[in-house]
């Protein structure tokens, strides 16, 4: 059995760093992703892929990638792919989630939450997965205070919202199922964008209050003395500590805790060392748009907003995130330290919130049009044109020198196969790379097209000597120096 993982979320923010950097470390994936109505899902996990090839300069495995759906029975699945699913793969990640604080008229945050890690549940029971990794939240804590441990889940709290007491009842759903012999569960605080480069796909917690100081900022004019006054009182000390973790270094210590097996079985809270403060978001505002004027009256004061104007519509926009002004709890990491205490959390200092406002502004805080991912050769299309057209021009062969190839394809338009080849003859292909392969080999897709340029696929089936030549060529190309001898495989 070829040991694959399964991803879900993949197009997320956490998801789309874990699909990078799970695939750096040579894991071998597969994705469950939903079509939207601009793209399929193979174009979506191609436009996370390409902006990551992008910024790494470096082509990137393709992982394995399913048509499907949360909000339906084994994810909308088929039962050929639940089968491969069955054959193939030994652990899910679970990261599919949604952030909707409040109840909508489409059931979220309990259709995805619940109904949708329910069904994930379902999937596994029904292929054999029975080894889970879990994106979890810490604040299924909810309204608890003081110092939260990594081994406490449902102590009977109140919630501030209905995403908290959903993740909470995924959370127990998981941790109660039966069939699953490992669970390891993983609870990140509050998460920003990159450390490294500002960069995020949602805009949500920190980066709605960015948003709101920057169009505060932008639309106040500079005094005499060029600095803007940002007229507006919080009601908050501006000292109470705020756990916020950068989605690079929460991806970064999930593969690794991924990967290190005695850290299986536990669950671990990913929080800072360093607590930021609002305080710290406002002085960084000030030295970034260069202005000033923000007053902290505390939580007892009463202001007056009756004049309206900017600082009232902050105030406004900022109210679905107020129940988390007043307490933070502290978070227990102890099993953290234990298992990745090498990675240290980076703190968000004023030097990374400018990198986040900046790519804010940069990117219209998410207004700015994507580029469409492009594949310029599919690979998958051209080996499956190929292996009809070799049942087409030449009978079974009973060849006892039959072997396999572990076909890995990177970059835009890739995947990963298993060729069985005879005599020069593509007999089957299959999804996936086996671990009991004749050979591996590892090319890029830029490779695979300069051949297939120079082959002509449109030669009538009739001309059977030219098709079984074509074949010849390309396993030719693909096997290389490989010598495999016939009893090997």
């Amino acid at each position: 059995m070829s040991s694959y993982t399964l991803l879900t979320g993949a197009t997320g923010l956490l998801g789309s760093y874990l699909l990078r950097d799970l695939l750096l470390d040579g894991q071998r994936l597969v994705v469950v992703v939903r079509p939207n109505t601009r793209h399929s899902a193979v174009q979506r996990v191609e436009g996370v892929l390409q902006m990551w090839e992008a910024q790494l300069q470096q082509e990137l495995p393709r992982p394995i990638c399913l048509e499907g759906d949360l909000s339906r029975d084994h994810l909308g699945l088929d039962e050929r792919a639940c089968q491969w699913l069955a054959e193939h793969c030994s652990s899910v990640i679970h990261s599919a989630a949604s952030l909707t604080f409040h109840e909508e008229s489409n059931g979220e945050p309990w259709r995805t939450n619940v109904d949708g890690t329910q069904r994930v549940l379902q999937l596994c029971q029904k292929t054999g997965i029975s080894q889970m990794h879990y994106i979890s939240t810490a604040y299924v804590c909810g309204l608890r205070t003081g110092r939260i441990y990594e081994n406490e889940s449902d102590l009977g709290q109140d919630f501030r919202n209905d995403y908290e007491q959903s993740k909470l009842q995924a959370e127990l759903l998981v941790r109660n199922a039966d069939h699953l012999d490992c669970l390891t569960v993983y609870r990140p605080a509050v998460i920003a964008g990159d450390s490294q480069t500002g960069y995020t796909n949602t805009y949500h917690g920190l980066f709605m209050y960015l948003q709101l100081m920057c169009i505060l900022a932008r639309n106040t004019e500079p005094g005499a003395d060029g600095v803007r006054n940002t007229d507006l009182e919080l009601n908050i000390s501006g000292d109470e500590p705020r756990n916020v973790i950068p989605v690079d270094w929460t991806s970064r210590v999930i593969c690794h805790l991924f990967s290190t097996p005695k850290a299986h079985r536990r669950t671990f809270h990913l929080a800072p060392n360093t607590r930021m403060t609002a305080r710290q978001m406002i002085e960084a505002g000030y030295t970034y748009f260069n202005s000033r004027g923000v007053k902290f009256v505390g939580p007892e004061s009463q202001v007056d907003r009756s004049n309206g104007g900017l600082g009232q519509d902050v105030f406004e926009n900022s109210g679905l995130y107020r129940a988390y002004e007043a307490s933070d709890p502290e978070f227990d990491t102890s099993n953290l330290k234990q298992f990745a205490g090498h990675l240290p959390c980076p703190e968000i200092d004023e030097v990374m919130l400018h990198r986040f406002m900046q790519f804010g502004e940069k990117d219209r805080w998410g207004k700015r049009r994507r580029p469409l991912s492009k594949i310029p050769f599919c690979v998958g299309t051209f080996l499956k044109r190929l292996e009809v057209d070799q049942r087409q021009a030449v009978p079974a062969n009973q060849s006892k020198s039959e072997w396999t190839l572990g076909l890995d394809v990177t970059g835009p338009g890739g995947g990963q196969w298993t060729l069985t080849l005879s005599d020069g003859q593509l007999i089957a292909l299959k999804q996936g790379v086996l671990d009991n392969c004749s050979s591996q080999l590892k090319i890029s897709a830029a490779q695979l097209a300069e051949l297939a340029s120079t082959m002509d696929l449109t030669t009538p089936p009739e001309i059977a000597d030219q098709r079984v030549g074509m074949v010849a060529q390309l396993t030719q190309f693909l096997g290389m120096d490989l010598v495999v001898e016939p009893d090997c495989c």
